[in-house]
């Protein structure tokens, strides 16, 4: 059996899945966690990789990385992290990101050049902050790279006083803000605009099936790529799907053959890993909504879930606005959470709970939205992340979404498309290894979609008196 290694290198932690290279049976798993905080030692996401793959990469006959999107890895000329990394998560560069939709001449001239419009989020921000806020670490940075070119530059041996080329692929440096994926190319000026003038060398982006090298014990390391466009691959989502992923975070895409760009900056135009374009919406606020409304109730999640189910659809006209960790679409960076419609009928842990899943099911919607207005026609949504085991998700997000949702088993999707991806540069065929989908339930919308239309009006009409 020839088999494949794939790491989903995470905001909470290091998953490892070894596969069989032909069918992506799973013959082998690790985890290991990451530390809490919005900026990260690099090193500590190293260490969590040895740790999860410890006994499982010896034999692998390739590897590759998908990890989180955005964030900033900046080494001197040695190769020593000149500071922790900012996380995508980090939102002390917003207004660095209105800074630069300015001095660009506004968003639609960022859509057009990137495809994107920067929010705190992008690394091209993190850039200007780190220039404004701490010039002499930015004056040593030599060399600016994502948390999977990282990981990938170890796993070739980079580290302090050996610096390999640093690579990357499409799907990930389509999230720095200085790349375009309609162009393929680095935008330099914008590069140099961010950090002030300083042009720091950055990764050489690879093709989809093209290889990095190899370990220092002879594994081939393939390209790697970004978290969404690793889970699109593991998933084996093609045109019409659209995947809603409930993490800590919550993401909204679809793929694309068309490169997209919209001035609203809602939609994110980002590359995926086979070649093709992964237009995307993100939400700052999905799972983490849940476990903050069971903890508020005292209760444990599967308790929340049961709570919700015994209050109607609706709420008793209770809505929830999830934007607990401020948000990014919409760009409220500083909003906070908060609840509407609070009657004695409605004040009863039950509504609250159901309202919470409401809510964070109405916020994704939105999301959708934003992407239907661009041109994406949903046939279904497949469910993926940690919240979509809850039957209750699924079902109210086949009524608020209005479209046949499939939920795949519980999988490590991010890995799973990472390996596939190393099977695929192992392969050196011209598409990626046709590995089975693995779903666990449809739930089909309604017929009668009214309560959704409804569940959605109360969300809309509760988010525009608080935000216009």
């Amino acid at each position: 059996m020839t088999t494949v290694a794939g790491v989903d290198s995470s905001t909470q932690s290091c998953k490892v899945v070894v596969c069989d290279a032909d069918s992506g049976e799973i013959v082998g798993r690790g985890q290991a966690p990451h530390p809490e905080g919005t900026e990260v030692a690099p090193t500590a996401w190293w260490d969590a990789l040895r740790t999860a793959g410890a006994g499982l990469l010896d034999n692998v006959e390739a590897i590759a990385v998908a990890g989180q999107q955005h964030g900033l890895v900046a080494l001197d000329a040695a190769g020593v992290p000149v500071r922790d990394a900012l996380l995508w998560n980090d939102l002390r560069s917003a207004t660095a990101a209105t800074e630069l939709i300015t001095e660009l001449g506004g968003a639609d001239m960022w859509a057009d050049a990137v495809g994107s419009v920067p929010v705190a989020s992008f690394t091209v921000t993190k850039l200007r902050w780190l220039a404004d806020h701490e010039p002499e670490l930015a004056d040593r940075t030599a060399h600016v790279l994502l948390p999977h070119d990282y990981l990938s530059w170890r796993l070739r041996g980079g580290e302090p006083g050996r610096v390999p080329e640093p690579t990357t692929d499409r799907g990930d440096a389509s999230g720095t803000g200085y790349w375009s994926p309609a162009d393929n190319v680095y935008r330099e000026d914008l590069l140099a605009m961010a950090f002030r003038g300083r042009m720091p060398a950055l990764p050489r982006v690879l093709g989809p099936a093209e290889a990095a090298g190899r370990t220092p014990w002879g594994t081939l390391v393939a390209a790697g790529t970004g978290d969404n466009a690793g889970a699109a691959l593991g998933l084996g989502s093609t045109d019409g799907d659209v995947v809603v992923s409930l993490g800590t975070s919550g993401t909204v895409f679809a793929r694309s053959e068309r490169a997209c760009a919209d001035p609203s900056g809602a939609v994110a135009g980002f590359a995926d890993a086979t070649g093709a374009f992964l237009p995307l919406v993100c939400t700052l606020n999905a799972a983490r909504v849940l476990t903050s409304a069971a903890d508020l109730l005292g209760v444990d999640l599967p308790t929340l879930e049961s709570l919700a189910e015994q209050a109607p659809p609706g709420a008793d006209g209770l809505v929830l606005l999830p934007y607990l960790a401020g948000e990014r679409t919409p760009d409220l960076p500083h909003a906070t959470g908060s609840l509407h419609g609070l009657r004695p009928e409605a004040m009863r842990p039950a509504t609250v709970a159901r309202a919470a899943f409401e809510g964070v099911l109405c916020h994704l919607a939105d999301a959708l939205d934003h992407l239907t207005g661009i041109g994406v026609r949903p046939r279904r949504v497949l469910l993926i992340g940690g919240a979509a085991r809850s039957r209750l998700v699924g079902t109210i997000a086949a009524q608020v979404f209005g479209v046949t949702v499939t939920v795949p088993e519980p999988a490590e999707y991010v890995a799973l498309g990472a390996a596939r991806q190393a099977a695929w540069a192992l392969s050196g065929a011209a598409r990626p290894p046709a590995w089975p989908a693995r779903t666990a339930a449809e739930i089909c919308a309604p017929p009668d979609a009214a309560a959704g239309r409804e569940i959605r009006a109360e969300y809309l009409r509760a988010r525009r008196a608080l935000y216009g």
